[in-house]
C-alpha cells in the first residue's frame, strides 16, 4: 500500500477500536451498576477492618456516578479486548513473517490471562494482606474515615500494578523477536533480575519478608524464568529456520564445484 493508504487503514482500525470499546463501557456500565461490582472491589477492606457494614464515604454528589463510570471503563477495555487485539492483527499482520504471526497472537492471549492471573493474585492474596498491614498503623488517637476515591484508587492500582507485573513473559517474548534479548543474555543477567525484581515487589507489597516472597517476588522469579524459556523457543525456530534455508542453498552432491 502507498503510504496515504496506510494511514486510512490505521484510522479506520483506531475508529473502529474506540467504538467497540465505547460499546463495550456501555454494556459494562449495565453489568456494573446492576450486579454492584464496587461490592466485590471493597469487600477486602470490609474484612480488613472487620465491620462487614463498612460504607465508603463521597464528597459529591456526583462521586458515585463517576465511580461507576470508571469502572465501566476499565470493565469495557476488558470486554473489548478480542475486538482490540483483531484491529491490531489486522493492521499488523501483512508486515510480519509467518513465523511472527504464529507467535504474537497466542502472546496477545496469554498476556491476557497472565494478566487476570495477576489481578486475582492482588485481590485474594496481597490485598488483604496489604490492607491488615496499614492497619497496624491505626492508633486511638486516629479516626479513619474511608473516601470513596482514594479507596478505590488504591486497590485498583494495586491490582492494575500486579496484572502489569505479570506480562514479564510477554515483554521478554516481544523482545526476544525483535532481536533485543537473547535467552543467552536473560540467563547471565538472572542475578541482576532477582536484585531488581526484589525492589520493584518492596514497593508494590508493603509488608514483611515473608509476603514479600510469597506474594510478588517468587511469582515473578518464576515468570522470568518462563520468559527465558519464550526466548529460548524463538531463537531455537529461528536457528532451525535458518539452518533449512542453507541447506536449501547448498548444491547438491556431485554438482559442478562441490568437494
Amino acid at each position: 500500500m502507498p503510504f496515504l493508504d496506510h494511514l486510512e487503514e490505521l484510522r479506520w482500525r483506531v475508529l473502529w477500536s474506540l467504538l467497540a470499546l465505547v460499546l463495550c463501557s456501555i454494556v459494562s456500565f449495565g453489568l456494573v451498576y446492576y450486579f454492584q461490582a464496587l461490592e466485590i472491589l471493597i469487600a477486602p477492606i470490609r474484612a480488613a477492618y472487620d465491620d462487614p457494614d463498612l460504607q465508603l464515604i463521597f464528597l459529591s454528589p456526583a462521586d458515585p456516578f463517576f465511580v461507576t463510570l470508571r469502572l465501566a471503563i476499565y470493565g469495557g477495555i476488558i470486554l473489548s479486548f478480542p475486538i482490540l487485539v483483531y484491529q491490531i492483527w489486522s493492521f499488523l499482520s501483512p508486515a510480519l513473517e509467518k513465523d511472527e504471526r504464529r507467535a504474537i497472537v497466542p502472546a496477545l492471549y496469554l498476556g491476557l490471562l497472565l494478566f487476570i492471573g495477576g489481578v486475582c493474585l492482588a485481590y485474594f492474596a496481597a490485598l488483604p494482606v496489604t490492607l491488615e498491614f496499614f492497619k497496624a498503623f491505626l492508633s486511638a488517637s486516629l479516626e479513619g474515615t474511608l473516601e470513596i476515591n482514594a479507596t478505590l484508587g488504591f486497590i485498583v492500582k494495586m491490582l492494575i500494578a500486579f496484572g502489569a507485573v505479570f506480562e514479564l513473559p510477554i515483554v521478554i517474548l516481544a523482545l526476544s523477536l525483535m532481536g533485543l534479548v537473547t535467552p543467552q543474555f536473560l540467563r547471565s543477567k538472572r542475578r541482576h533480575a532477582i536484585v531488581l525484581i526484589t525492589v520493584l515487589a518492596s514497593f508494590i507489597t508493603p509488608g514483611d519478608a515473608i509476603t514479600l516472597t510469597v506474594m510478588m517476588m517468587f511469582p515473578l522469579i518464576l515468570l522470568y524464568e518462563f520468559g527465558i524459556f519464550l526466548s529460548a523457543g524463538v531463537y531455537r525456530r529461528r536457528a532451525k529456520k535458518e539452518a533449512q534455508h542453507e541447506t536449501s542453498l547448498a548444491p547438491p552432491d556431485g554438482s559442478v564445484g562441490k568437494d
